[in-house]
């Protein structure tokens, strides 16, 4: 099992035919799940799954289905389209962490795109932050360039 980052393949197919609406105030409901080591996520994943999704261990900083984005309105940078996140917050957390999946929840549970962690990433009662990188042509979380 694996997990590796990627722009799910399916995800690119949906663009082009409408499936997918990013506007922050009026667009869909996009997640991200938190998966453990033992999940297989890359791009070839196509929808959210349960399977070897993190449970808290204590407290009730993490749900199934993880937690629900505040998307920010894509734009450009240069000439390339770029889509953001605000950074995610899990407190009073405790639980082991390998990767992400970001993924719309209001069309079906569409997989978007997969972040491999590069290991497994342990709080203990404590804040599990997922922080997103700068909305630029380089660094978005999402670019079609």
């Amino acid at each position: 099992m694996a997990i590796s980052s990627a722009i799910c393949t399916s995800f690119k197919q949906e663009i082009l035919v409408g499936t997918h609406n990013f506007t922050a105030s009026s667009g869909n409901t996009f997640k991200i799940a938190l998966y453990t080591s033992s999940a297989s996520l890359g791009a070839a994943t196509t929808a959210y799954s349960t399977s070897n999704e993190i449970s808290n261990t204590s407290g009730s900083a993490y749900t199934a289905g993880g937690a629900t984005l505040t998307s920010v309105t894509p734009t450009t940078s240069g000439t390339t389209a770029i889509c953001d996140f605000a950074d995610v917050s899990y407190t009073s957390a405790s639980f082991t962490a390998n990767g992400a999946l970001i993924y719309n929840d209001t069309q079906s549970d569409k997989a978007v795109a997969v972040i491999a962690f590069g290991s497994d990433k342990t709080v203990t009662s404590g804040t599990f932050t997922i922080q997103f990188p700068t909305a630029d042509a380089s660094n978005a979380i999402i670019r079609i360039a």
